[in-house]
């Protein structure tokens, strides 16, 4: 018998902060908005943790979602600037051997 495998489902950044206010405004239980819109458990927790984290409640040195975002761009950024040096040293040493 062959199992299908589920697909993994992906959700918006409006639909998580909309479940997380549900459980820190409305009052919910994590374990009641998970039945009500059919979600696992440990991503609703983490979806509500780190909306506390935005709210500025939370462990000291986490980072918030914007701060998460920054450190993606600046590490991505950081990855091209270090391509590009590479390749202009590369070029480099590639010229200079052929002058000689």
């Amino acid at each position: 018998m062959v199992k299908k495998r589920k697909t993994r489902r992906k959700f918006t950044r409006e639909f998580k902060a909309e479940i997380a206010k549900l459980v820190l405004d409305g009052g919910l239980s994590v374990p009641d908005v998970c039945r009500k819109h059919e979600l696992g458990e440990s991503s609703v927790y983490s979806w509500v943790n780190q909306a506390q984290l935005d709210r500025g409640k939370g462990a000291k040195g986490a980072l918030t979602t914007a701060e998460k975002t920054e450190l993606a761009r600046l590490r991505r950024e950081n990855r091209e600037l270090r391509r590009e040096r590479d390749f202009f040293e590369q070029a480099t040493a590639y010229f200079a051997k052929g002058k000689r």
